[in-house]
């Protein structure tokens, strides 16, 4: 019999444009106001937290008795909207917290961190710039790379939180700006004082895990990609014009293998798609129960289904 004893889990989450209703004058986010083209209102922006909020608290629930320890989140406007988050009447009961910083994306969407209190202790946390051009020579403003020093438990773990660059202009023209952001996390690990850390690298890569840039991660030998083996032409984390893509993923480090006492080890990945957040009916049945689709108010949870791996505390 499968016992969840000891086993905790770790998401991550794209959550599709969770903005907030004022017009901030410093990023391109007038579409997301009252006025604005998607009549971004106040009762629309609570619907979404109601949703969204059900869903992390549902994650992974098969596997652990309790929800998410550790939640990456991406396309989060601010502070503000995480504290709302938190706050709903879904997650208020969890001791979550949650890490965040402002990034220089144009459009005033981050990344960010939401862990458990009671689980995991924050050591450090910075952002990792993501320095690249668009292919005419001005400087892309897209999301930076979150990092996190911190403790599960008694272990020491480095997490990364990513959104890379889009493939609006294509993606293979678009590619180098995937692989400079994997380029970006190894040259952060060379310099850490330990050879092999135990490190966690999730997000919305915008890429699939046959890709160049998650090819460039797994060059390295420091991972294994245990989301590898989810995609197929029926499934995957979000879907584009009928077809499956797995750009949501969760690499963990070969130390998660290790099965040692005190440490954590690897269980199991999967993407979370339980009925209530999919379309139920229609063509685009199975598919992400999304907020919007084009300009039309759907009233889903995101466009994305969330992805999670299982880890096993040994004692």
């Amino acid at each position: 019999m499968y016992s969840s004893k000891n086993k905790y889990t770790v998401a991550f989450y794209n959550l599709e444009n969770f903005f907030d209703t004022t017009d901030d004058p410093y990023s391109l986010d007038d579409d997301f106001t009252p006025k604005g083209f998607k009549r971004w209102t106040e009762s629309r922006f609570w619907n979404k937290v109601g949703k969204i909020s059900r869903a992390i608290a549902s994650i992974g629930l098969d596997d652990s008795p309790i929800p998410p320890v550790l939640v990456g989140i991406a396309e989060v406007e601010n502070k503000s909207v995480i504290k709302a988050l938190l706050q709903s009447k879904n997650l208020k009961g969890i001791p979550y917290d949650f890490v965040h910083f402002d990034s220089p994306d144009e459009r005033g969407i981050d990344t960010a961190l939401i862990y458990n209190k009671e689980h995991f202790q924050v050591l450090h946390a910075e952002t990792l710039p993501l320095i690249v051009a668009n292919t005419n020579g001005d400087r892309d403003l897209t999301r930076d790379i979150l990092y996190i020093h911190g403790k599960l438990h008694e272990e020491e773990v480095h997490v990364f939180v990513n959104h890379w660059p889009s493939r609006r202009e294509g993606a293979e023209i678009t590619s180098y700006k995937r692989v400079k952001a994997a380029e970006t996390i190894l040259q952060r690990l060379e310099k850490m004082d330990e050879e092999f850390p135990n490190c966690i690298v999730m997000g919305d890569f915008n890429d699939d895990p046959n890709s160049e840039s998650i090819q460039t991660l797994m060059n390295s030998k420091r991972f294994i990609n245990p989301m590898k083996s989810l995609l197929s032409p029926i499934s995957g984390s979000a879907n584009y014009k009928g077809e499956w893509n797995l750009f949501d993923q969760i690499l963990v480090s070969h130390s998660f293998l290790n099965y040692e006492p005190d440490t954590h080890g690897f269980v199991k990945a999967a993407v979370f798609a339980p009925r209530f957040l999919s379309e139920w009916r229609g063509k685009y049945k199975g598919n992400p129960f999304r907020t919007f689709g084009g300009g039309d108010y759907l009233g889903g949870y995101s466009d994305h289904f969330p992805v999670y791996v299982v880890l096993e505390e040994y004692k």
